[in-house]
């Protein structure tokens, strides 16, 4: 029995790329004196809440056929409870987290990590003194796949990025980082709607390029934002349209200002939860 997801048939292919929820070192700063990992904090139950009913407002919107996620804790973590948002049999409006979810389909979505949707590498997103001393972030694959529901996995999935980017990173070259990823995942997918769990950075770098002419100030937990592109067939191949953001289901906490509006006020998206 094919367990895959079943393809888009909507004209449109949807990528979501949203930021990870609370990060315990913002709320409890003196959890990196005793961390064994201090450069990679584990959520907070807020941020767990926050995850899980974002994934249920994504679940409201477009359907997810592909998950794909920066190896950090605190992205593993938010996209198992959107996972189970996303997949619970059944819908529950009052549900908080993943723990009010007896059962999921597994048919529904499959799951991917993605090193190239990684944290920024460089002291600008994580201070020198925290970061390993030999460069080398140590994930294990195998325990951060765990933390999701069984068989929703998909191990036939080649990272785009085979390996992680090189510790101090430029900023600019992590930005392009990010468009790259974006692309290369929804071109290998073109037929899936896609969502991508990552890091600020890489959310506000996805909007203020594919949403010209503005500057985002501030990303907030678990904000998203949502593209979408035309497809179609034309003599047995997939034919993709050009990127444009989605603002009419809201650019869910998304801080950002028009570059030729000329104002001391930016933008201000509402957060969902």
């Amino acid at each position: 029995m094919d367990s895959s997801p079943k393809p888009n048939n909507d004209a449109y292919q949807h990528v979501f790329v949203m930021r990870h929820g609370d990060r315990i070192d913002n709320f409890e700063p003196l959890w990196v004196s005793t961390a064994a990992r201090p450069w990679d904090p584990p959520l907070v139950q807020d941020g767990m809440i926050r995850a899980f009913r974002t994934g249920q407002r994504i679940r409201s919107q477009i359907p997810i056929h592909r998950v794909f996620v920066s190896p950090f804790l605190r992205c593993i973590q938010t996209a198992s409870e959107v996972v189970s948002a996303l997949s619970a049999v059944n819908v529950d409006p009052n549900a908080m987290s993943s723990k009010d979810v007896p059962s999921v389909d597994t048919s529904k979505l499959k799951v991917a990590i993605e090193y190239g949707l990684c944290e920024m590498l460089n002291p600008v997103a994580i201070r020198r003194e925290l970061a390993p001393k030999d460069g080398n972030f140590d994930f294990r694959l195998s325990d951060l796949e765990a933390l999701f529901p069984e068989g929703m996995v998909d191990h036939n999935v080649d990272m785009v990025y085979k390996e992680m980017p090189e510790w101090e990173e430029s900023v600019e070259g992590c930005r392009e980082r990010y468009v790259k990823i974006v692309k290369a995942l929804a071109d290998k997918h073109p037929t899936e709607n896609l969502l991508l769990v990552t890091h600020g950075e890489g959310v506000g770098t996805t909007f203020s390029t594919f949403y010209k002419d503005t500057t985002v100030y501030e990303v907030d937990y678990c904000a998203y934002v949502e593209l979408r592109r035309e497809v179609s067939s034309k003599d047995g191949s997939v034919v993709n349209g050009e990127y444009e953001v989605v603002l009419s289901h809201g650019q869910a906490g998304i801080r950002f200002s028009h570059d030729d509006y000329f104002s001391d006020d930016p933008v201000i998206s509402r957060t969902p939860v």
